[in-house]
């Protein structure tokens, strides 16, 4: 039988050393095995509440060598681990021994020995044991950060010690009979449950000046860092700034720089990025990494320094994202500046004496996020002095250059071509910001002179193998698709000059050029990076030619060619999503800034088809160019050649533009949800051009310098597009229409009118609204004016009606047409019919033949004079003899007459004393023959 302590019940030892409760109360306890089951691995009896109360006593002489002999056997008997039912009780045994650690220093070892045991697996007996003391692990582990406020180096060290064995975890020494060992994971979750995470971030404030206890902290808080929960925790203890403030604290080990930079990484990618940027953004953690991040810098040698100077510059630049962050006033962003900027301007500063950078994997990074940084850094205006006392300009034009292979570099080919393209990014972001600088530079003449290199056929291999070398391997177009990029930002700041010194340069001529190049030298691997560089070339024309016609002068006919080159593309390809749409956007902002207003060009435009080109692209139905095709409609139609061309072209299924145009009108009715009945005709003659939204929308007085919806419309959709494109093609004269695009123009007609009734309508209201009374006349004016508007919707409206009900009828008179049509057919057929049959009846029967002949020779007796002239001779027109019903009459077959009987070409043949040989055939030669009156002269009177 088992013994246990007052109140305990009894237990039954069954075979195996398993116990058997004989009550549902139960009480942990060890039991007393043999030598046999002790070598299989059984716990021994004791009971936990006896020694924990035993701890609680306070009034007896020897005490003290009772509490830690018992507390020694409870470290015996857990040996192989703690179960998860005797986890609870363990652990106050374990607080209460802790207690006494300041006034009876012999307990430290006791504690130790059970913060040892619980770095070891916990055990469980049933599989659901997990989640039954759930609760009860997560507040015993809990409680090990609360244990760190007691001040001993000894106990703070193991517990961290504890905490990382959570995460390297041994098996237990023996197998337990009965248990088996926890997850793996188990611990780690209920330290997330427990919030262990942000009572170790707390204790981190009692550590101040004791270096080893504080880098077992920061151990304990890297492992926990690797969870998202435990981030969360620590990040709402402030552990971020409370870390980063430290980061230079005194230590000659390095470890508290690593761990620190560690956690940092972990806080900002596992938990709100946001806030913790926050936290970090404050004069002493900036202060802290900028002396962590010079000493690496000046002191930093090996590569392990080295790694961890750039990890520290990857962090300042997260921070530096902050517009909130004191990065000027710490002086950080200065010397990042001078960093950057040492090696290719040189600095007489004492930071960067005597430095240099190798060719190593480390600084060919530390330079790249130098560069990344400026960028970052130059989005913060006061940074702007900063940026030119450093001459960054200057330093980043070193890279804006053919490379040199005579002259020696510090950076590999590879290496060299990525910071290359790294820094012309660099210049598209700062150059806009520090435009006196950039021309100081002579920046449009190297960028030019840069630019005409990329388009040379020098020998250069690009490695292509940086994220800004996509695309360009073994050719130049990464380096000209970066150049066009920064020439794109400088010309798009609109200072003239900037853009006057790009054209004096002759940058128009080169761009030309340059885009004719990129043509012939594409194919489909290239094809997307080829498509953005001709779009950024268009930009660029763009931008340099709007409203200066002298410049569109010189983009001229070659311009306008590379423009329809552009605009024959296969329709199809722009689908496919590797730049054609932005290239075709760029096309149309081309038309409008290059072409348009320049007669000449507008003229070749014409001539070369440009019109029907624009109309194809309008076919295509793509809501994205309708507007912007529109647009350059209307201001080609101020051309009085447009016309012509406008009204020439023919889409499929002949549709002409007319039609087309007022489609799209039909469409965007459609989808604006304006009301129309099944013909296309106004119901509401008050509001005929309302859209669903303006009627959802509820009219408020507005200032009078506020557009109201009224005229917002105007410009939010293509119908007043549409309107004056028909209006300047004369609205009574449109080709290939039908009756319901004669409706629908009937509205497009009168746009102008009920836009102007809708605004003087939004007037009434408002006046209503705001509650005032117009004086008598200005009402009457009022009444008049909405009176006449709706008179015109009416009218609109009775006009489409006469249109319809025209249309009906002629349908009805066309479908009569195509009956009567059909009738007819029919009866012809009946009549060839009959005829067939009369045929078949005179070939079969002789007697029906006979009677035909007499009928047909008694119809023609009847149809001729009854009476003959004097003299007239008389002659048959039927053969005597031919039993035929059909016409009949004299026949030759002529057939090749042979030379013989002709005597050749040269032979006499006078047709006219020529006889026809009784027998037929052709002609033959007789003798002459005499003429009657020759006879007659003959005969003796």
């Amino acid at each position: 039988m088992w013994t246990a302590g007052a109140g305990a019940t009894a237990e039954v030892q069954e075979p195996g050393g398993k116990l058997r409760c004989s009550s549902t109360r139960h009480i942990p306890v060890v039991g007393v095995v043999t030598e046999d089951e002790e070598a299989q691995g059984a716990f021994k009896t004791m009971d936990l509440n006896r020694v924990s109360n035993l701890l609680e006593e306070t009034d007896k002489d020897d005490l003290e060598e009772k509490q830690l002999k018992s507390v020694k056997k409870l470290v015996q008997c857990y040996q192989n681990g703690f179960p998860l039912r005797d986890l609870a009780q363990i652990f106050k045994i374990l607080n209460l021994c802790a207690e006494k650690i300041e006034n009876q220093p012999h307990f430290i070892e006791s504690a130790l020995n059970i913060l040892k045991l619980c770095g070891l697996p916990f055990l469980k007996k049933k599989v659901s044991d997990e989640i039954t003391y759930a609760e009860d692990t997560a507040n015993s582990i809990a409680l090990l950060g609360e244990l760190m406020k007691i001040p001993n180096s000894e106990l703070r060290i193991q517990i961290c010690k504890c905490i990382v064995d959570f995460y390297h975890a041994e098996p237990p020494k023996k197998h337990i009979t009965g248990y088996q060992q926890a997850s793996s994971s188990y611990k780690i979750k209920m330290a997330e449950v427990g919030g262990l995470a942000k009572t170790m971030v707390q204790s981190l404030a009692l550590l101040e000046n004791q270096l080893v206890e504080k880098l077992w902290v920061l151990k304990a808080l890297q492992h926990l860092s690797t969870s998202e929960v435990n981030c969360t925790l620590m990040m709402k203890a402030q552990a971020a700034s409370g870390i980063c403030a430290h980061l230079n604290d005194p230590d000659p080990s390095g470890q508290l720089l690593f761990r620190s930079s560690e956690i940092l990484w972990n806080l900002l990618e596992k938990s709100p990025k946001e806030e913790i940027i926050q936290q970090l953004s404050n004069l002493e953690c900036l202060l802290a990494l900028k002396e962590v991040f010079k000493n690496l810098f000046m002191r930093g040698f090996s590569h392990y320094d080295r790694q961890l100077r750039n990890d520290i510059l990857v962090i300042t630049t997260i921070i530096a994202q902050n517009p909130g962050a004191p990065m000027i006033e710490c002086g950080f962003t200065k010397d990042l500046i001078l960093f950057a900027t040492f090696n290719e301007v040189k600095s007489q500063n004492p930071l960067v004496k005597g430095l240099k950078l190798s060719n190593s994997y480390e600084d060919f990074e530390l330079k790249k996020l130098l560069f990344n940084i400026i960028v970052i850094l130059c989005k913060d205006l006061p940074t702007i002095q900063l940026l030119i006392d450093g001459k960054v300009i200057l330093a980043l034009f070193t890279y804006v250059k053919k490379p040199e292979k005579h002259k020696i570099v510090e950076w590999s080919a590879a290496q060299y071509e990525e910071l290359q393209l790294h820094a012309i990014v660099t210049l598209s972001s700062v150059a806009p910001l520090l435009t006196e600088e950039y021309m100081l530079c002579q920046g449009n003449a190297q960028v030019l002179a840069f630019l005409e290199w990329c388009e040379s056929e020098d020998s250069f291999f690009s490695h292509g193998n940086s994220f800004h070398g996509t695309g360009g391997r073994g050719n130049k177009f990464a380096q000209m698709r970066y150049s066009l990029r920064l020439l794109r930002a400088m010309v798009y700041l609109e200072d003239e000059t900037i853009n006057s010194d790009l054209c004096e340069k002759g940058a128009i001529q080169q761009l030309i050029g340059v885009f004719k190049n990129t043509i012939s030298k594409a194919n489909d691997k290239e094809e997307a990076i080829v498509l953005e560089i001709q779009s950024d070339i268009l930009l660029i024309l763009s931008g340099l030619c709007e409203h200066h016609i002298p410049r569109k002068e010189i983009f001229g006919t070659e311009g306008v060619d590379i423009i329809l080159r552009v605009m024959k593309t296969d329709p199809t390809k722009l689908q496919t999503g590797l730049g054609y749409n932005v290239l075709l956007f760029s096309t149309l902002d081309s038309i409008w800034c290059c072409i348009l207003g320049c007669y000449p060009s507008e003229d070749y435009f014409l001539e070369k088809e440009g019109i029907f080109l624009l109309l194809d692209l309008l076919a295509l139905n793509q809501k994205k160019f309708c507007n912007l095709i529109l647009g350059i409609m209307v201001e080609f139609c101020d051309n009085p050649k447009t016309a012509a061309h406008v009204n020439a072209w023919r889409g499929k299924k002949d549709q002409t533009a007319a039609s087309l145009l007022i489609k799209l009108w039909r469409k965007e009715e459609k989808e604006l949800g304006v009301k129309r009945d099944k013909h296309g005709m106004i119901i509401d003659t008050k509001k005929p051009l309302f859209t669903s939204f303006q009627e959802e929308q509820k009219l408020m007085p507005l200032p009078a310098n506020c557009p109201t919806l009224a005229v917002m419309d105007v410009a939010e959709n293509i119908r007043a597009k549409i309107y004056a494109v028909l209006g300047k093609l004369d609205f009574e004269n449109l080709p290939g229409l039908s009756a319901e695009d004669f409706v629908t123009l009937c509205i497009i007609h009168r746009y102008l009118d009920f836009k102007i009734g809708e605004i003087w309508n939004e007037i009434c209201e408002e006046i209503k609204l705001e509650k005032l009374r117009p004086v008598n006349t200005d009402k009457k004016i009022l009444e008049v004016i909405t009176t006449a508007s709706e008179n015109i919707g009416k009218m609109v409206a009775s006009l489409q009606s006469e249109m319809i009900e025209s249309q009906a009828n002629q349908d009805v008179q066309n479908e009569q047409k195509v009956y009567t049509k059909i009738q007819a057919t029919h009866k012809q057929r009946e009549l060839a019919n009959k005829s067939w049959e009369n045929f078949l009846a005179r070939t079969s029967n002789a007697k029906t033949l006979k009677k035909a002949k007499r009928l047909q020779e008694k119809a023609i007796e009847s149809s001729r004079y009854g009476e003959h002239p004097p003299n007239a001779i008389f002659h048959r027109t039927d053969i005597k003899g031919l039993n035929t019903t059909v016409p009949s009459g004299l026949v030759v077959t002529v057939e090749s007459t042979p030379a013989r009987l002709l005597g050749g070409p040269l032979a006499d043949t006078d047709i006219a004393l020529k006889k026809l040989p009784i027998r037929g055939g052709a002609l033959q030669k007789v003798k002459a023959v005499k003429t009657v009156n020759e006879s007659k002269k003959s005969v003796p009177t």
